[in-house]
């Protein structure tokens, strides 16, 4: 069974942490990044407690001075800003050495100019919460990261004046995130006007409180879709949701071209290898998060693959573009980096060290190819504990 979603996870903690009343969350992930992001709700007032099964969520008033580790979690860095705009005194925001690479300067701009105090444009920074924000209207450069405007809707409807994010810039990667916020919200009664394009308003109001049952990680579920796509076996992810905001979703379409056999039953998804692996042409701009797989998959494909529109995906855990290029080309593939993707042509892979940058993505990309290559060495596999604690046993449970 995969672990539970890390981007439902998070924006739940945070609804849940905003809401009228005490709320509920099921089967959530337990990982480092939700680690985070829970201490630093707790840090700023909120009562979360529970197992590793479900959590209890009690809002309290929001205050400081707190400090908030943002570890390597994207979701921390640019989530937290806005509510820790909501609480009374300062609020000071740092993490992971190279978490101060990560772009986070469009939010906290775009907090200044509905009226929060912030000091610093990138890690460390500090939010000075005066117990409320005006809110108003924002337009913000979200063409590295959908993030930025989930980061703004998220907390908006608090806001006195709610908040209408206006996107200016080339098109935003990853908008299955940002449908998934605007569809939570929803779903705690929040009204959202998404009906134009490059932009949403979120209404001011109260947020519902919600017992919620986190959907498995449909990302995660990548490697062992690609396991059975490498070897010609047979596996099935269980739970796959019938209808859902993931971008792993998209793993259904994209393995299919490759040449697996791919169905959706009453247990989960039953994905089932082909007699060789087809290369694709793909835009993964909306689904960037399973570049490393898909590229792992076009390394070993018996004719050529291009994957296009992911050149965001540079400002994630580390430049996954430079670094699926520099590792799978030393392990022999035919592969050239572009400004925004990768091209690839059949070659034949060896063994050696694929190293990983500290991102779970790449360690996954690495296992992929060690299923289908005698001798392939990935570094540091604990790095999948950002979104797996337990991956590498899963992992080895199944070869």
């Amino acid at each position: 069974m995969l672990p539970g979603s890390k981007s439902q996870t998070n924006r739940a903690l945070v609804l849940g942490s905003l809401a009228e009343a005490p709320s509920v969350v099921r089967r959530p992930l337990m990982s480092r990044d939700t680690a985070l992001m829970r201490e630093g709700l707790r840090g700023l007032g909120c009562s979360i407690d529970g197992d590793d099964a479900e959590w209890a969520l009690s809002p309290g008033p929001l205050s400081g001075p707190t400090e908030v580790d943002c570890g390597l979690a994207g979701t921390v860095m640019r989530f937290l800003p806005p509510v820790a705009a909501l609480a009374t005194g300062p609020v000071g925001f740092d993490g992971d050495p190279h978490m101060r690479q990560r772009p986070v300067g469009p939010v906290l701009e775009a907090l200044r100019t509905l009226g929060v105090q912030v000091e610093g444009g990138s890690l460390p920074f500090t939010v000075r919460g005066g117990g409320s924000v005006r809110g108003g209207t924002v337009v913000v450069d979200a063409s590295a990261s959908s993030q930025f405007v989930s980061a703004l809707l998220i907390a908006a409807a608090r806001f006195d004046e709610g908040v209408d994010v206006r996107h200016a810039g080339k098109p935003v990667p990853s908008l299955p995130h940002i449908e998934m916020t605007v569809a939570m919200l929803r779903e705690h009664g929040v009204e959202v006007d998404d009906a134009s394009v490059n932009r949403w308003a979120v209404a001011p109001g109260p947020i519902k409180a919600l017992d919620r049952t986190i959907e498995p990680d449909l990302s995660n579920a990548a490697p062992f879709l690609a396991l059975a796509a490498v070897t010609g076996g047979e596996v099935t992810v269980r739970d796959w949701p019938r209808s859902t905001t993931q971008a792993g979703d998209a793993l259904r379409e994209i393995l299919t071209l490759m040449g697996c056999s791919v169905e959706l039953t009453g247990e989960g998804l039953r994905v089932r290898g082909g007699d060789g692996l087809a290369g694709v042409d793909l835009d993964l701009h909306d689904v960037g998060e399973l570049t490393p797989a898909v590229a792992a998959l076009a390394a070993l494909a018996g004719s050529p693959s291009h994957l296009r529109g992911i050149g965001h995906i540079r400002g994630h855990e580390t430049d996954r573009l430079a670094a699926l290029a520099r590792e799978l080309g030393g392990l022999g593939a035919d592969v050239i980096e572009r400004a925004d993707g990768l091209s690839f042509r059949p070659a034949t892979l060896h063994g050696g060290v694929f190293r990983t940058y500290a991102d779970h993505r790449m360690a996954q990309a690495g296992v992929i190819v060690g299923a289908a290559v005698d001798g392939v060495l990935v570094e540091d596999i604990a790095t999948t504990s950002k979104t797996f604690p337990d991956f590498a046993d899963v992992w080895a449970a199944l070869l």
